[in-house]
């Protein structure tokens, strides 16, 4: 599944670098599909939904850091473990996101979808 940051985010930044997907922004920030992707254009999520991965999408916070969940892979294909929780100074801050569970073969999926 996906990861999600809670309400208990200090706003440290020490998870964003590490995302090598670039699925986490800073409170307030928009973002695309495209950041930090090799996506363009329009693209069929892997959901079916079809999006411009250019167009600046609406903050997700704007309290704390936030994860955008179609690009968090838990770093399937980059590293062992989830490195925005190895990171994080926050004991619990980012924890699986009920509401986007996915398999390995799912992360793997979206992995290879972002970065082709």
């Amino acid at each position: 599944m996906a990861v999600l940051i809670t309400d208990t985010c200090i706003n440290c930044a020490a998870c964003e670098p590490e995302c090598p997907n670039q699925a986490i922004y800073e409170p307030g920030a928009d973002w695309s599909m495209a950041d930090g992707t090799s996506l363009s254009g329009m693209v069929t999520l892997l959901d079916g939904r079809e999006v411009d991965a250019d167009e600046r999408q609406d903050p997700i916070s704007h309290d704390f850091y936030f994860i955008v969940p179609d690009k968090c892979t838990e770093c399937v294909g980059f590293h062992d473990e989830e490195q925005c929780i190895a990171f994080c100074p926050v004991p619990d801050c980012i924890i699986p996101d009920p509401d986007h569970e996915d398999t390995e073969d799912e992360l793997s999926a979206r992995q290879e979808f972002l970065h082709g």
